[in-house]
């Protein structure tokens, strides 16, 4: 029986987990798990709730992205209610949405991803991160502060929170969006989308001289599935489409029929749970989702910048781009069209309209709702009584989706580049960064008080410790 080495939190993720590489005898790497600990628990106590609170109450999931649970369970009431909102409505929950992606997306890449990929994997953790960023390029690091503030000023502007917001409701949304806010939003896009492709020229730099890198990091072979419309990358609404390893459709289905398609499964080491497609079953029908599998399933961008980007992305490979690195510039071609989005959405003629909800009449039961978050595909499912009180909830977080990928990317990053004889820091790092790549939230809800330094074990057959690694 060999070594396990445990990696205790993973750093610069929304959420906590741990990671636990198990050694053979000879230092090599046997086996490793990504572990996520925490009970979220919020189908369970959703519980006896009316319908109409959990728009209000789902966003708590989530401190960095609770727009995307928002927007999900608001179409979910819309479903129990019976009520289709206004198309002023739509627009203006789909441009909430958009600030969602342009702030979570330049988050990601420039002040979690980046330290890797700028500074190294082997760069001193002390400068490993944001700080280290805003020393090398701080003219980079200040257009990127700006994006995340611009996405989450659009969301302000609509709903008067950036986070927890009280604003969509079943029917539509509750207040429009004024004239004077709709013009800041515009005076500034041009400029969003010029900070956004300047990003986009670095990733393509770093791949370009990184290739043998990106081949040989948890780079295999999945099913991906992701949101489309007409074929083309869809964030809002459309029906969910899923290929195989090879790029051939397997299926096209209405998001509303997600049961029909998806089974989740349990294991005994981990709180999260293993989405997987049913037909093929467990471990076949196990798929990638967000932007690496979005952008895998479509076959366009219906805005004309991010397209140009999205044909360099498909000329990457003949089928479905696999490198688990990629996911940060498909994440990239993302914030692009999410920029463009907004800028079409701000100069569609009913996005200032004040017909903006349907009221509810009745109550039919049951309702789904899903939508695109930056992570991946997401559901919300509720079932009510007669008098619209919650009975059943059932969620499928958009990380759980990405769940199989995650721990075969730590299992592949691990049995590639640690070497339990000779271990370095920069090793763990990357295992730490196979993670990073899926930019998972896995419970942003959850907030810890007070440091939690990394910690590593190396512990003996017989399970005393025979060294320590601690990074402060």
């Amino acid at each position: 029986m060999g070594r396990k080495l445990t990696i205790e939190p993973v750093t610069r993720i929304e959420g906590h987990a741990r990671v636990t590489i198990h050694l053979n005898d000879d230092g090599s790497v046997q086996q490793s798990y990504m572990h996520v600990d925490q009970f979220r628990g919020f189908e369970k106590f959703s519980e006896g709730r009316m319908y109409y609170e959990m728009p209000v109450i789902t966003p708590r999931i989530c401190g960095i992205c609770p727009v995307s649970h928002h927007l999900a369970s608001a179409k979910a009431t819309d479903r129990v209610a019976g009520v289709t909102p206004p198309r002023p409505a739509n627009l203006l929950r789909e441009l909430l949405h958009m600030g969602q992606m342009i702030q979570s997306h330049s988050m990601h890449f420039f002040h979690l991803a980046a330290p890797d990929l700028l500074l190294g994997f082997d760069a001193d953790p002390a400068i490993r991160n944001v700080v280290g960023i805003i020393e090398a390029n701080p003219a980079l690091a200040l257009k990127a502060v700006a994006l995340r503030k611009y996405g989450q000023e659009i969301i302000r502007l609509l709903s008067g929170r950036r986070i927890h917001m009280h604003w969509a409701v079943p029917g539509g949304v509750s207040a429009p969006l004024k004239e004077a806010d709709r013009d800041t939003i515009l005076s500034q896009v041009d400029e969003m989308i010029s900070f956004i492709k300047e990003g986009i020229e670095v990733a393509k730099g770093w791949m370009a001289a990184n290739m043998d890198v990106i081949t040989a990091f948890a780079n295999f072979p999945s099913n991906y599935l992701g949101m489309v419309n007409d074929g083309a990358l869809e964030l809002y609404e459309g029906p969910v489409r899923l290929i195989d390893k090879q790029g051939g459709l397997l299926e096209e289905f209405d998001n509303q029929d997600y049961l029909d398609y998806v089974e989740e499964r349990v294991e005994d080491w981990s709180y999260l749970k293993f989405p997987y497609y049913k037909k093929m079953g467990w471990p076949e029908g196990v798929y990638r989702v967000a932007p690496l599998g979005r952008l895998n399933v479509a076959d366009r961008i219906a805005t004309p910048e991010a397209n140009e980007e999205f044909k360099a992305f498909k000329a990457l490979s003949d089928g479905p781009v696999e490198p688990s690195l990629a996911f940060h510039y498909a994440r990239l071609i993302e914030d692009l069209y999410a920029a463009e989005r907004t800028r079409e959405l701000c100069e569609d003629e009913d996005i200032l309209s004040e017909d903006i909800r349907e009221t509810p009449t009745g109550v039919t039961g049951v309702g789904v709702g899903c939508i695109e978050a930056p992570r991946g595909t997401l559901w919300h499912h509720y079932w009510t009584n007669e008098a619209g009180v919650i009975e059943k909830a059932n969620l499928i977080v958009a990380t759980g989706n990405n769940n199989w990928a995650m721990n075969k990317a730590v299992d592949s990053v691990a049995k590639t580049f640690v070497d339990g004889n000779n271990l370095t820091e920069g090793m763990l790092n990357r295992v730490e960064a196979a993670i990073r790549c899926y930019d998972p939230c896995l419970s942003c809800s959850t907030h810890a008080l007070g440091q939690m330094p990394l910690i590593v074990d190396v512990l003996a057959p017989d399970g005393h410790r025979l060294e320590r690694f601690q990074r402060d």
